[in-house]
């Protein structure tokens, strides 16, 4: 028996990797950059840092995640390309709250079998959010694990690099009183709290992901694959073109959670929840499930999905630029001297509806 037919009966099948690579490479070519040397199949991607030198003081930024529990959800449906832009907004749009423009993006696939035409379906996905978030796709890793992961199960991973000169670093440092909280719509659940939504929707409420919903137009799991909206190139062109001192990517741990990040000690910001109508899904998973508002703020978006603290001046400039990149946002709030616990965000009201 030789090695390679060895290999196979364990559960590895070297082949249809290859044929995978070979189907994805197409999409992969569409998000290059100048910057990146050489092509697909090496051992490392190749991006030229003299494009850095353009700078005073590059500072370089990364950051790393996945999708959580949403490919189940995708895997159900059998439905594989749009999880990739899911990957690329977690990790993009997590860098650019700082001010950072993404630059390349790596990608890890872990499969308990490969199907080359579904492996290249995710990898179609992440191609495409890269374009959107104007960075290049430059390598992976597709691991198959037999025993470890059933044939059809998989789960994905990525990580990205950016760069932002140092002297334009958004973040609390720059929060001044009288800041006002700009809203960026999300759309839908995004990637965050899929283990409550499975749990009360699928498992508790045995709602069908076939099912026609009026609410949404669609079935509950095409509502609930809705891909991850990509901010980067939006929130990028309003640091540049606007007085925006800080950003936050609202991911798991809700809306407050993640803006006291970008929140300095000494101020605090209010946001009312009646400038909003969260989008019907939230509604769902909160009366089905008997959720609580604030279990459900501390787990879900609830409708927004990215924030920016703007000096008032420029508010309706703000709006103006996330208009031409067909955000829809709008005023939430404010942020002012803190007068109890330092670094707070407080949600006060109710949505319309709610």
């Amino acid at each position: 028996m030789s090695e390679s037919n060895a290999y196979a009966e364990a559960g590895v099948n070297i082949q249809a990797a290859d044929t995978a690579i070979e189907l994805m490479k197409g999409w992969i070519e569409k998000s290059r950059r100048p910057e990146v040397i050489g092509g697909l199949g090496g051992f490392a991607g190749l991006f030229d840092a003299s494009a850095l030198t353009r700078y005073e003081r590059p500072l370089l930024a990364t950051s790393t995640d996945g999708v959580g529990t949403k490919v189940a959800i995708a895997q159900a449906m059998d439905i594989h390309d749009t999880i990739g832009f899911d990957l690329v907004g977690m990790v993009v749009d997590d860098l650019v709250v700082c001010g950072a423009e993404p630059l390349f993006m790596t990608d890890y696939i872990a499969t308990g079998r490969v199907e080359p035409e579904k492996i290249a379906a995710i990898v179609k996905g992440i191609a495409e959010g890269c374009v959107l978030a104007g960075c290049a796709l430059i390598g992976g890793e597709t691991a198959e694990h037999p025993g470890l992961l059933g044939p059809d199960e998989y789960d994905v991973a990525g990580a990205t690099t950016g760069v932002v000169e140092a002297a334009k670093l958004l973040g609390p440092g720059r929060v001044r009183p009288g800041d006002v909280v700009i809203a960026m719509e999300a759309s839908g659940l995004h990637s965050n709290g899929y283990s409550l939504v499975r749990h009360v929707l699928l498992e508790k409420a045995a709602l069908p992901l076939e099912g026609h919903h009026d609410d949404f137009g669609r079935t509950l799991g095409e509502e609930l694959l809705e891909p991850t909206r990509i901010y980067a190139k939006a929130c990028l062109e309003l640091a540049d073109r606007t007085q925006t001192h800080a950003m936050s990517h609202v991911t798991g741990g809700g809306l407050a959670a993640n803006l006291e990040r970008v929140m300095p000690v000494e101020l605090s910001a209010t946001l009312d929840r009646a400038t909003w109508t969260p989008q019907p899904i939230f509604d769902l998973v909160r009366r089905v499930g008997d959720v609580s508002q604030p279990d459900l703020e501390a787990t879900l978006n609830c409708g927004v999905g990215m924030v920016a603290l703007t000096a008032p001046d420029d508010v309706d400039a703000a709006i103006g630029v996330l208009a031409q990149h067909g955000i829809r946002a709008w005023v939430a709030g404010e942020v002012t001297p803190a007068t109890g616990r330092g670094g707070a965000v407080e949600l006060v009201g109710q949505h319309p509806g709610w």
